[in-house]
């Protein structure tokens, strides 16, 4: 678990699997749909750097080029395609972790329902709009593998780079940065030859908690459970390590 986003943890761990491949594929056709929309309806990546941040994550998930290609289309209008929204829900999980789902759906209102059917199941509750968010601060997150490298080095490198924070996060390096810098400072350090491992805005929890290890099980079973809602894609915690 971590403070940002605990989908994209997720997402990486299941595709052993090739159920859990084919939802996650659809996941993210829908994400790549939804920028396409959001960039005016453009589908070129080099002028639109949501979807080109979307379509990287897509093809370190070994999303295949047609999918990718099928979802710009629709987002783009040459191919009919389900009508989506983005949807963002606030609430607090056992502990009082403070929690946000973030998600795209086919049908909102249904897709509320299921929501907080699964916080009222797993020890948890939903909050209404405002309540969670002020706990948060959105920020560009750049993870970096360390591979070998110093993780000192990487931190200076990123700090003058002009990042706001860096967290280590195992062998990864989380950078964080204002939104509107992410894109720079992800193209300075690939140029110095660092690996990107990903690339997003996230919302990053200002003040983080610390929870029992009964409590961190409970938080867990909620979390699979919202993962396994179609309509999530990320979901963040103030959660410390």
């Amino acid at each position: 678990m971590s403070g940002h986003s605990h989908a994209k943890t997720v997402m990486a761990t299941k595709m052993a699997n090739a159920a859990k491949k084919g939802k996650i594929f659809s996941k993210f056709g829908r994400l790549i749909t939804i920028a396409v929309k959001d960039g005016g309806g453009s589908g070129d990546p080099s002028t639109n750097s949501k979807l080109k941040a979307t379509i990287e994550q897509a093809k370190k998930m070994d999303m295949p080029k047609e999918n990718i290609e099928r979802a710009i289309k629709r987002g783009t209008g040459e191919l009919a395609g389900e009508s989506l929204e983005e949807v963002s829900y606030e609430g607090f999980g056992p502990g009082g972790v403070a929690l946000i789902v973030d998600g795209i759906s086919d049908n909102s209102n249904r897709t509320l329902g299921e929501i907080r059917s699964i916080f009222n199941q797993n020890n948890g509750k939903m909050a209404g709009e405002g309540a969670v968010r002020w706990m948060f601060e959105r920020k560009g997150a750049i993870t970096v593998p360390v591979e070998g490298k110093s993780k000192e080095d990487l931190e200076l490198m990123a700090i003058e780079l002009g990042a706001d924070d860096v967290k280590s996060d195992g062998n990864n390096l989380d950078i964080y940065t204002k939104p509107e810098e992410m894109e720079a400072i992800k193209k300075a350090l690939e140029e110095k030859g660092v690996k990107i491992e990903s690339a997003s805005l996230d919302y990053v929890a200002k003040e983080e908690i610390e929870i029992s290890e009964k409590e961190k099980e409970q938080v867990e079973r909620l979390f699979d459970a919202l993962d396994e809602n179609d309509a999530v894609n990320e979901i963040y915690s103030n959660i410390k390590n």
